[in-house]
């Protein structure tokens, strides 16, 4: 699965969370605070959590969902699932 880790296109991504979250794409920078900078609530953030790992395949535990602030983290937690 390494190939699909190399595959996860961090712009590719940042559009994807904008399209879930209803929110322009430069919004979603690389560190933007999804809670305080984007307004995201813990529906929003479910919603985002389930329609990664359907795009994605993988299975995303509820502590992780709490550590997932802003995009980048994002990306490296979808990167680590991949590798595996």
């Amino acid at each position: 699965m390494a190939d699909t880790a190399a595959a996860l296109d961090l712009e590719e991504l940042r559009a994807f969370v904008a399209d879930v979250l209803d929110v322009e794409e430069e919004d979603v920078t690389d560190d933007a605070d999804f809670v305080e900078e984007l307004g995201v609530d813990s529906l929003m953030a479910l919603e985002v959590m389930v329609v990664l790992e359907k795009k994605y395949s993988v299975k995303l535990q509820e502590q992780e969902m709490k550590e997932i602030t802003c995009l980048s983290k994002v990306h490296d937690l979808l990167a680590s699932k991949l590798e595996k």
